[in-house]
């Protein structure tokens, strides 16, 4: 949507007067700037969830055992590695590896990342 500065100025006079004197009511925990020599680099940025990670969203054993199944049949999990975790699945329980990754977990860690 564009509009002209004036009428900015008039549907968001507060806004418009915190831009024009470059100054911000709020705080945002850091600043995000080439002057200040910080920026926020997201927690999870390249991050790619192992097979852990996927059990841990799981809420029974066959679940589990499927996303273990999968990962192996597309070699994204070598045999030796598949059957330790389809032991401890049968011996401990899928909470052996962690506690349950709600929806919405990464967002909770990572409070500064941007759900766009």
């Amino acid at each position: 949507m564009a509009m002209d500065w004036e009428t900015f100025k008039k549907n968001f006079p507060n806004l418009a007067r915190e831009i024009e004197e470059n100054i911000c009511s709020m705080k945002l925990g850091f600043e995000n700037s080439p002057k200040s020599g910080r920026h926020y680099v997201p927690k999870f940025r390249g991050y790619n969830p192992n097979v852990i990670d996927f059990i841990r969203r799981c809420d029974t054993e066959l679940q589990a055992l499927e996303i273990v199944d999968y990962l192996e049949k597309r070699n994204e999990l070598p045999h030796e590695e598949a059957e330790r975790i389809r032991v401890l699945l049968k011996e401990k329980g899928v909470r052996f590896f962690g506690s349950k990754k709600e929806s919405g977990w990464y967002f909770k860690e990572d409070p500064h990342f941007s759900r766009r």
